[in-house]
């Protein structure tokens, strides 16, 4: 059974850090782009990072560029997701998902197969 399971989540204040991680079990993912989501209450679920299998290629949403970064460590497994300089604006509920192959549009939700639960992540002011 393919597992994702965040965790890092928390509470903050505004201008603090979170490292999120993301590990995968039941298969691994060394080959496969995977990335990250939100969801805001009320809000629909959005694209933030997206890394290539090989970890060269990164693309961001641009409200997070230059404050978060992606990463993986393939060797465990794991993705994940660095956040400094926290905003109000960046508490959601935090979803890693993962897809079996690399499609154009990576920072759609339809591109991706295998999703985890989430993990809440809450700034506060």
């Amino acid at each position: 059974q393919v597992q994702l399971v965040e965790s890092g989540g928390g509470l903050v204040q505004a201008g603090g850090s979170l490292r999120l991680s993301c590990a995968a079990s039941g298969r691994t993912f060394n080959s496969n782009p995977m990335g990250w989501f939100r969801q805001a209450p009320g809000k629909e679920r959005e694209f933030v990072a997206t890394i290539s299998w090989t970890g060269g290629r990164k693309d961001y949403t641009d409200s997070v560029k230059g404050r978060f970064t992606i990463s993986r460590d393939n060797a465990k497994n794991t993705m994940y997701l660095q956040m400094n300089s926290l905003k109000p604006e960046d508490t959601a509920v935090y979803y890693c998902a993962a897809a079996t192959t690399f499609k154009s549009m990576m920072t759609m939700r339809s591109a991706y197969e295998y999703w985890g639960h989430g993990t809440q992540v809450t700034v506060s002011s």
